[in-house]
């Protein structure tokens, strides 16, 4: 009876309803939930698997591609034609100036328009980001805690790491994205993304220079401007404000018109040139602005969604880091913080 007793207290027998089991996608083991959870952990590997998974097709993505390329293609145009249509409209003014300023305008135009476009190629064309490849689906090779918060990709039919996001319209996952760019035709991601960065800083002191030498050299061939009635404006307040900008207007359209095909290129270039490096600007405190949170464009997204449970370390360290310098250039500078006080008697 002793005896009997004793085993009782080893095994215990149960009945496991199998409505409440399921099996891991990253180890393979039968686990058993206490309630119909949608999502749950995996105690073993760390692998996070969703029961409640809407998976849609894709069926568009070839048309998505077709638009990102047409992008690139009408961004690389007009790079060519501000680059050909610039230095053609300019250069017999440069050399007017002086030979020395026609020299340093063709070398200072060679390197802005090498970096832009080198760097441009290099965010479009280059993988933004691969997720590494890990071992899974099988008790005996995947290792306790090596699928730690690993969520399954139902597009790739691959584990995704916690930093990387699936792109609908590259269809592929990407480490670390912060978004998908139309205008480069490619996700902006771990391996891009300091390109990217060059690429706007290029492109924005780019648009500057572009308008500044076109309005420079088309202040120097603009036709004399003749008003009409100008001297001859009578009334006050806001009707001869008007009345003075509609002359003004008359006679920059008047003089306009006598201009060369140069000039109008130069007004091509002045015109689209400061809306563009106004957006670029804007886009890149913003990048610049996400970098120094340490966070990116979805990160941020996803942050504000969960009520900012996650906090990240701000500080310029951040920027340091991601253009591959890990300590900040302070660090290399004497400072007086940790120096002796000095006491005068």
């Amino acid at each position: 009876m002793a005896e009997s007793a004793e085993s009782s207290k080893d095994y215990f027998v149960t009945t496991v309803n199998e409505d409440h089991a399921t099996i891991c996608w990253g180890c393979g083991l039968r686990l058993l939930l206490p309630t119909h959870a949608p999502v749950f952990k995996c105690g073993w590997c760390g692998a996070i698997t969703s029961q409640n998974v809407n998976k849609t097709e894709t069926k568009c993505l070839w048309g998505r591609r077709l638009q990102d390329r047409c992008f690139v293609t009408i961004l690389s145009v007009f790079m060519l034609f501000l680059i050909c249509g610039g230095v053609w409209a300019v250069h017999w003014f440069v050399f007017s100036v002086s030979y020395t300023f026609g020299i340093f305008h063709y070398i200072l135009t060679a390197i802005l328009a090498a970096t832009t476009v080198s760097t441009f190629s290099l965010s479009a064309f280059r993988c933004a980001g691969t997720p590494p490849t890990l071992l899974w689906g099988s008790y005996p090779v995947v290792g306790k805690g090596d699928l730690e918060n690993y969520t399954f990709c139902h597009y790739c039919v691959k584990p995704k790491s916690p930093r990387a996001h699936h792109c609908r319209s590259c269809g592929t996952c990407v480490l670390d994205m912060d978004h998908h760019c139309p205008f480069i035709g490619n996700c902006v991601g771990a391996a891009n993304h300091r390109h990217f960065i060059a690429f706007l800083f290029s492109a924005v002191f780019s648009t500057i220079y572009i308008s500044f030498i076109s309005a420079y050299a088309g202040l120097h061939i603009w036709p004399p401007v003749k008003y009409r009635s100008l001297g001859h404006l009578n009334g006050s307040g806001r009707d001869l404000a008007i009345r003075a900008f509609k002359e003004v207007m008359l006679a920059l359209v008047s003089s306009a018109v006598q201009l060369s095909a140069r000039g109008l290129i130069l007004v091509y270039l002045f015109v689209s040139s400061v809306p563009l490096q106004i957006g670029l600007s804007v886009l890149l405190w913003q990048q610049l602005c996400y970098i120094y949170e340490g966070k990116t464009y979805l990160s941020h997204l996803s942050s504000q969604g969960s009520g900012g449970d996650h906090i990240e370390e701000k500080g310029c360290q951040n920027i340091f880091r991601f253009f591959g310098c890990p300590y900040s250039i302070f660090r290399y500078l004497p400072t007086l913080r940790n120096s002796p006080k000095r006491h005068t008697k």
